[in-house]
């Protein structure tokens, strides 16, 4: 086979062009209209459920809730569809609906924080496009009586686990036709986070808004002072969320300029003054911590 110096790609006017890594190592070249590239569905006021799932709670603007019929796990809609366009993808341009926020000011982009866009991040923008929205689980990801990953109510979170364990066990919960679940990325974290802020749920606004200012709400004065079962404090809920800013802190797919993985969220033992939830800290991703836990997030294809 012939070997080329370089590609040139053309295109006619409108048209922009996409580049990625696939998941198998090869180079994906998409073709796009510029005109319908970055659209968001409008749908998002009617999130869809997926095959094997019920409503049992909330509505599209306050948390919708549906429950997996097979165990009872939990994931709360997020709808990306009706947020202003202040996220990245890129780390550089805040265009997107869905995407990164820049909550921490000069660390964001000091540290180098980056989340590349291919395979599964790729795969839930189309998603979250398609469908004006995504689903997280209510609770942090917990292990079942059978060792199973579970998003349920009132048990232990699975926590003294390395980023790529987590990730692993993250990809099971959720793997057919129809959906796929995966480890929590920078983009989705940071757009829950856009969304308390939209919705005025003021605790988490103001985290996320201004990490300075936020009190001791979460994370002194209510605090156990140690980990909890999920869900078993109200003041660490919001839109139907639990323990986001509260109980553990949790891994994520995003990293800085090192190989180091984010973790975010408020612990149980820090100070929100310090350590609030739109905070980003890095860990070793083969080490275990006995403090992180993690959530999972739903692709709907």
């Amino acid at each position: 086979m012939k070997r080329y110096g370089k590609i040139v790609l053309e295109a006619e006017k409108g048209i922009t062009f996409e580049v990625s890594e696939g998941t198998d190592g090869e180079l994906v070249i998409r073709a796009l209209n510029i005109a319908t590239a970055n659209v968001y569905s409008t749908n998002y006021a009617n999130p869809v459920v997926p095959e094997g799932y019920k409503h049992v709670c909330g509505e599209w603007n306050n948390g919708f809730v549906i429950e997996r019929c097979s165990d009872g796990s939990q994931f709360v809609w997020i709808p990306v569809g009706s947020f202003d366009s202040n996220g990245t993808l890129d780390g550089e341009h805040f265009t997107e609906k869905f995407g990164r926020r820049n909550y921490m000011n000069d660390e964001f982009s000091d540290d180098e924080f980056n989340e590349a866009l291919n395979g599964e991040l790729l795969e839930q923008l189309e998603s979250v496009k398609k469908y004006g929205g995504f689903y997280i689980s209510r609770y942090n990801i917990s292990e079942s009586s059978e060792g199973k990953p579970q998003s349920v109510k009132g048990v232990m979170p699975w926590v003294n686990i390395n980023f790529d364990d987590a990730k692993k066990v993250a990809s099971t919960i959720e793997d057919n036709e129809a959906v796929k679940s995966h480890l929590t990325f920078g983009a989705e974290y940071d757009s829950i986070l856009e969304w308390f802020i939209k919705t005025e749920v003021k605790t988490l606004a103001e985290i996320a808004e201004d990490s300075t200012e936020w009190g001791n709400h979460w994370n002194t004065e209510n605090s156990p002072k140690k980990v909890v079962e999920t869900g078993s404090r109200e003041e660490w809920c919001a839109n139907n969320i639990y323990d986001f800013a509260g109980n553990v802190d949790e891994w994520t797919q995003e990293q800085n300029e090192s190989s180091f993985r984010v973790i975010r969220g408020g612990i149980y033992f820090v100070n929100g003054f310090d350590f609030p939830v739109a905070y980003r800290d890095c860990n070793i991703p083969v080490f275990n911590f006995s403090n992180p836990g993690f959530r999972a997030t739903l692709c709907i294809k």
